[in-house]
């Protein structure tokens, strides 16, 4: 445990974020701290790994490095829907010390954990614990579920956000993310966005600046809606012409001629599985990259119908 910290802890970072506040008297503009967190050295071009809610409406990012110097870094790309952010620094490489990056495939509950992260501006603070469960779903502040999140005991607080989840030797298998707490502290349940999620989604984010989602070329109707209707799965709204749903035929609510609204094609499985929300059907489609041909089952007239559909980038 100890060598895995004084190895690791050279790649972890304290990031604080501020926004300009006018001040309603004076009418001065000033910088006001408005958060907290941690991340980690991606690679030696300077790009670091955090949340987020982290930086999420900052006006300017600081970042501390181990040895306690200071940066200012730009955000070179952000992910609401996982709650990742990343950024970048200009820093000599000597000082950039990546994190080894693991699995998250093999996780096993039971097994050794470790977080680094600067609880509550603490900086450099190492907790242990353990995996508590594999496979968790959660919220991210866009409101989209993550799923296959790791859940552990090894305590994270307020401050820790964006900081590496390591195993025993040290290897990189998730970003500390959330913590489930009555008071607002460590209360025993944390969660951290594994890191086979964000090996994928990362170098989309420098590379791209946002993720390339693979999309059907529609619009949907909302759960609530589509609830009320007393409809199970994912209502078309709206079909793009020429997009990759319009292509093989399916369609979006639409008047008659008599002028009555008919309901769209009902989306209910996806490669055989079951659909029977918005966000099982987003879900799905995060599994998948632009080109990937997909096998969709939708209701249209009480009739089921099963199509495949070239996915596109979703715009």
């Amino acid at each position: 445990t100890i060598q895995v910290f004084e190895r690791s802890s050279k790649s972890v970072v304290f990031i604080t974020n501020s926004a300009l506040r006018r001040d309603l008297w004076s009418l001065n503009v000033m910088e006001v701290p408005q958060g907290s967190g941690s991340g980690f050295v991606w690679d030696q071009e300077g790009h670091l790994v955090t949340n987020f809610h982290v930086i999420y409406g900052a006006n300017t990012i600081s970042v501390v490095m181990s040895d306690g110097a200071d940066y200012q870094a730009k955000v070179v790309g952000v992910d609401p829907d996982h709650d990742l952010a990343v950024l970048k620094i200009q820093a000599p490489r000597e000082k950039l010390v990546p994190v080894q990056p693991g699995s998250s495939r093999e996780l096993r509950v039971g097994q050794k954990v470790l977080a680094i992260g600067n609880p509550f501006g603490l900086d450099h603070t190492l907790t242990t614990g353990v995996v508590s469960a594999l496979g968790r779903s959660i919220k991210s502040l866009s409101e989209r579920t993550i799923d296959g999140v790791i859940q552990t005991d090894a305590a994270i607080n307020p401050g820790n956000s964006g900081g590496p989840l390591l195993d025993s030797a040290g290897r990189l298998i998730g970003v500390n993310t959330q913590i489930v707490s009555p008071s607002g502290a460590f209360a025993g349940i944390g969660f951290a966005v594994p890191v086979d999620m964000v090996a994928r989604l990362v170098p989309q984010l420098i590379k791209f600046g946002k993720i390339i989602r693979p999309g059907l070329g529609v619009s949907l109707v909302h759960d609530e809606v589509a609830q009320r209707w007393g409809i199970k799965g994912a209502v078309l709204a709206r079909v793009d012409r020429g997009g990759a749903a319009g292509k093989v035929g399916l369609r979006g609510i639409r008047e008659t001629g008599a002028g009555r609204i008919e309901l769209g094609d009902v989306v209910t499985k996806m490669d055989g599985k079951p659909v029977e929300s918005v966000d099982d059907l987003t879900r799905l489609l995060d599994g998948h990259k632009v080109g990937d041909d997909v096998t969709l089952e939708y209701v249209r007239n009480r009739k089921a119908t099963t199509v495949t559909v070239t996915l596109q980038e979703l715009k």
